[in-house]
C-alpha cells in the first residue's frame, strides 16, 4: 500500500479536472510513494506500478462511500443503470536508483449493474466490502454476483488494466516477457 492521502492529492487539482486527469493523478501519487519507500537494492533496477479506480456516474466522480448508509444508497441509485469505470494507470522505470522514465494514462471500461434483491444488498454492505473499494463494488469479489456486464477491460476493473500496462512498457521498449523472465514466479 502507497498510504497516499487520496483527497489531499485530489485537493491540490484543478476543480475542472477530468476523470482521466483525476485518476491518473492518484495513480501517478501512489508510484511516487511506493518509490520513496523502496530499499535501495530494489530502486537499483524496477518498475513501479500505481493504479487508482473510480466510478463516474450522473455526471459525478465516486470513490469509496464513506459509510454502509452511503454504500447501501449508491447501490439503490446505480441498480439496472451503468457506469463508467475510470482506471488511472502509472508506470515508473527505476535504474541505479533514479528514475529514468515514467508514463501514465487510463482506462475507461461500462460497468452494468444488476438488481440485488434487499437482502442480498443488505448482506453485502454488512461485508464490509463495497466500503473498500472504488464505486463500492468489485468485480472478483462479492459484488461480482451484481455486476451484469463489463464493456472494456475488466482486468481493469480489478485494479490494473493489464493492456494499458502492456501498452506503456512497450512505448518504454519493454516487454512483458522480459519482465516474466527477471521476475520469475515460484
Amino acid at each position: 500500500m502507497s498510504g497516499v492521502d487520496e483527497d489531499a492529492v485530489m485537493a491540490t487539482l484543478d476543480p475542472s479536472a477530468t476523470p482521466t486527469e483525476v485518476t491518473t493523478a492518484l495513480a501517478l501519487a501512489k508510484a511516487e510513494a511506493v518509490v520513496s519507500l523502496l530499499d535501495a537494492a530494489v530502486a537499483a533496477d524496477c518498475v513501479v506500478i500505481g493504479c487508482d479506480s473510480m466510478l463516474y456516474r450522473d455526471g459525478q466522480l465516486r470513490g469509496k462511500p464513506a459509510t454502509a448508509d452511503d454504500a447501501r444508497l449508491a447501490w439503490q441509485e446505480m441498480a439496472g443503470t451503468s457506469g463508467e469505470l475510470y482506471t488511472g494507470h502509472s508506470v515508473i522505470r527505476l535504474q541505479d536508483n533514479d528514475i529514468t522514465w515514467r508514463a501514465a494514462d487510463a482506462t475507461v471500461t461500462t460497468v452494468t449493474f444488476g438488481h440485488p434483491s434487499s437482502a442480498d444488498l443488505d448482506a453485502y454492505v454488512r461485508s464490509g466490502e463495497p466500503m473498500a473499494v472504488a464505486g463500492g463494488f468489485t468485480l472478483d469479489g462479492l459484488g461480482g454476483w451484481f455486476v451484469d456486464a463489463v464493456d472494456g477491460d475488466p482486468s481493469s476493473v480489478i485494479g490494473i488494466g493489464l493492456p494499458l500496462i502492456r501498452r506503456l512498457l512497450d512505448a518504454k521498449g519493454m516487454s512483458v516477457a522480459d519482465l516474466w523472465s527477471a521476475n520469475p514466479v515460484t
